[in-house]
């Protein structure tokens, strides 16, 4: 054999130690999106929250986007993500304890949130903003991790049912609206402050709740008020550590609400028992489950056979929720692409630059400014309930906007982490689990199609709330030729509702766009306005992001949408 020589001739040396030292030196790659303002960096916010009268909350705002956006609060999400919860059914003496086990960075972000009131503002400060600035809040802290704001969801939500039954809600909601956290797994007259959830679907039924087959026999006296026992099961139970849940079951005048807490009030445990923790997809670091009810002690909400009427306050308010979770990922999902191509240069120039890549960019960006300027008014409505043209805009504008905004998500995540590449499929980036996550909230408090069924649903018993929408819509008339050809069109389309379970998609997608559209023209900036009526109204809203049309100042949307960060 033989034995190659070296080319200069020269005998060949032993490996040196440069040979061990760094190949390379790391160019071309964004810094880390950390440790910036989630309330600073995010222009459109700022502006919403002005205009929809939430403006003396700014200072408040700022430091909540401090907390949101440091390095060790974006930490506490991934680690929340990267240790799912386990559940214990028995302790090591094999009593029955169903016990959820978190991570450590679960606890402190659900701290957080219900430490800035992210549970109770709005019902311990009602008033001008209140559902503004706390949608706010959601918003941004929902960008750091959303699954964890599930069980902070249900208990803001669960004040209006709960308050329907007034000697509960004088025993319970000053420690649901108790400004702290307390995840310890004791009795809730031990706990000065406590979260709630919900159980609402069964196996036979899912969304269609009237099937339920859960039972409750009444332990003395019946009626609202009065201890029932509840014997069946539930098919999906998120956060399945609150201390109680509201729960439909059906009582001998029909489906009826109750307030069903993990403990007896003697201190022993209520008997319902967790069968197993769902194995989802997306939105990991919260527990969901299956149960099953053994006799579970439970007081009645509302009416007898009023189940529905009385929960549906709850549900409303947890919709709106998904609407404000569904934008937010939208935004982090901007915030993330934006800047990976603000720092990364391909083919001779910043990506940034590059005309098809500039349309791409702008069109997420308008997607998420849109769905926050419809989310940020329905918040508005949410604080004014006492006037009428509120009260209706806001009934019909929440099945509307949870329907499209929650619907638009996942796409839009999938296209931000395109435009990252490679390193957005890593699971050390969060764009993996923003896209996980994005199709959570259109499945769940009501799938696509229920939404749509509920808008229905809202017009045929109160006709007004339609008249409301349209009026709200109508106050952009005049500043676009476009949007007024749309919405009279629209307008035209709803004189026969016969068939509106057939073709309920095609107007609540047009309801949603034109309410956007006309948010946007009024309130707006004037380019993304006309970017929205060019591509949303005009021509091809219906195909994938980046078919903006030619004459749109991409541009000035992506540095108005990009965070200026390293």
């Amino acid at each position: 054999m033989n034995t190659p020589q070296p080319v200069s001739g020269t005998p060949e040396k032993a490996p040196s130690d440069r040979y061990l030292a760094i190949t390379h030196e790391v160019l071309n790659q964004p810094p880390a999106l950390e440790n910036y303002n989630l309330y600073e960096q995010d222009i459109a916010l700022q502006n919403a929250i002005h205009r929809e009268g939430a403006g003396k909350a700014e200072s408040d705002l700022k430091a909540f986007g401090t907390l949101a956006g440091s390095a060790a609060t974006i930490d506490l999400g991934f680690r929340a993500n990267n240790n799912k919860p386990a559940l214990n059914t028995h302790d090591r003496f094999g009593h029955r304890i169903d016990e959820v086990d978190f991570h450590p960075s679960y606890h402190e972000l659900m701290s957080i949130a219900f430490e800035s009131g992210l549970h109770s503002s709005p019902w311990t400060n009602p008033g001008k903003g209140a559902h503004v600035t706390r949608a706010a809040k959601y918003y941004m802290h929902s960008q750091v991790e959303a699954a964890h704001c599930c069980p902070v969801t249900m208990t803001f939500a669960a004040i209006p049912s709960i308050r329907k039954q007034p000697e509960l809600a004088a025993l319970w909601e000053s420690r649901i609206l108790a400004n702290s956290y307390d995840s310890r797994n004791l009795p809730d007259s031990q706990k000065r402050s406590v979260s709630i959830g919900m159980a609402m679907t069964e196996k036979q039924g899912g969304s269609d709740v009237r099937s339920n087959s859960t039972l409750a026999y009444p332990v003395g006296a019946k009626g609202p008020g009065q201890a029932y026992e509840l014997v069946g099961h539930k098919w999906f139970v998120s956060a399945p550590m609150c201390d109680a849940f509201l729960v439909l079951a059906q009582a001998p005048a029909g489906l009826s609400c109750f307030l069903m807490p993990r403990w007896r009030p003697d201190g022993t445990k209520n008997p319902w028992q967790i069968q197993r923790l769902k194995n989802k997809m997306g939105n990991v670091a919260n527990a969901s489950s299956e149960v099953e009810l053994r006799g579970a002690l439970a007081w009645m909400i509302g009416e007898e056979g009023r189940g529905i009427p009385t929960i549906i306050e709850m549900v409303a308010m947890t919709r709106f929720d998904c609407m404000i979770g569904s934008s937010a990922g939208m935004r982090q999902a901007v915030a993330q692409a934006t800047h990976h191509c603000r720092h990364r240069s391909a083919f001779g120039s910043r990506l940034n630059d590059q005309p098809l890549m500039q349309n791409v960019l702008a069109d997420l960006a308008l997607e998420n400014e849109a769905a926050l300027a419809y989310t940020m008014r329905v918040a508005r409505a949410l604080d004014n309930q006492d006037q009428e043209h509120e009260r209706l805009f806001a009934r019909l504008a929440t099945p509307v906007g949870k329907y499209w905004i929650c619907k638009r998500a996942p796409n839009h995540a999938y296209e931000a982490m395109e435009c990252i590449g490679g390193s957005g499929v890593m699971e050390d980036c969060i764009m993996p689990r923003l896209f996980r996550e994005s199709p959570v909230n259109a499945i769940w408090e009501g799938s696509g199609n229920v939404q749509c069924l509920d808008t229905l649903r809202a017009i045929q018993k109160e006709p007004e709330t339609l008249d409301a929408f349209f009026l709200e819509a109508a106050k952009a008339k005049g500043a676009d030729r476009r949007f007024d050809q749309f919405l009279a069109q629209l307008q035209n389309d709803f004189a026969d509702i016969s068939d509106f379970q057939y073709r309920a998609r095609n107007l609540v997608d047009r309801m949603a766009l034109v309410m956007q559209a006309s948010l946007l023209l009024r309130n707006g900036d004037k380019t993304l306005a006309d970017a929205f009526c060019a591509s949303r109204l005009q021509s091809n809203g219906g195909m994938n992001y980046g078919n903006l049309p030619s004459g749109i100042d991409a541009a000035a949307i992506i540095k108005r949408a990009t965070p200026v960060v390293g």
